[in-house]
């Protein structure tokens, strides 16, 4: 499934679903002091080594993939609790370069995460933790029935999005001072302002791309 739909895309979309459309229909990217900081952040956790600690083996930069939704992603860091080969929990661990949001988009990535392993691994997960650079701490994330219908609609629309092919009308909020998109988006210009069409993400090779994917969408 080469051209699964990446797990960051619907972050994207429940941000905004403009920048969604902008990074994964048009494929534009533009960085700002949040979105690089952040990439250097992601650089350092996925650079460092797996290891096993007290019955915990701990994995970095896992690849994750889900037949039947369609999507792939990597996550920053699993956690394999029990003896190799007879883990009895599985913890994903998604880093962020920001503080808790109001939002769900980062709960909703890291529920997408816990639903590609438990395909892959054939096993329920329970729970994972987002852990906020700023405030430098965990945050618990139980993925119950509601948090999981929340993602499986949104699986559906960023799909329906992307299959349409269509970028919605730009309408400004106080949060896109923040977003890195904002000199592409051109939210101040109105609901009249669709597709962009520049400064297209083929510039960047693939390595680069794949970062830029990964990012998360800044806000105050």
């Amino acid at each position: 499934m080469e051209d699964g739909l990446p797990i960051s895309s619907l972050q994207h979309y429940i941000y905004c679903p403009r920048q969604c459309a902008l990074i994964h229909v048009e494929r534009l990217w533009a960085d700002n002091i949040h979105t690089a900081s952040g990439s250097i952040e992601h650089e350092r956790v996925d650079a460092g080594q797996g290891n096993t600690s007290r019955g915990i083996r701990i994995e970095r930069s896992v690849h994750l993939l889900s037949e039947r939704y369609g999507m792939q992603g990597v996550a920053d860091v699993v956690e394999y609790h029990g003896p190799r080969g007879r883990y009895d929990r599985i913890v994903p661990v998604e880093y962020k370069h920001g503080k808790p949001k109001a939002h769900r988009a980062d709960e909703v990535q890291l529920c997408a995460q816990a639903i590609c392993l438990e395909e892959m691994h054939g096993m329920d997960i329970e729970r994972g933790y987002l852990f906020y650079l700023k405030p430098r701490r965990r945050t618990d994330v139980l993925f119950d029935e509601e948090l999981r219908n929340l993602t499986i609609r949104t699986i559906l629309d960023v799909r329906s999005l992307i299959d349409n092919g269509e970028t919605p009308p730009a309408r400004y909020e106080k949060s896109c001072e923040q977003c890195s998109m904002i000199d592409l988006c051109l939210p101040h210009l109105g609901p009249h302002m669709k597709g962009i069409g520049k400064v297209p993400a083929s510039q960047y090779n693939d390595r680069q791309f794949s970062l830029l994917l990964n990012n998360e969408p800044s806000e105050p």
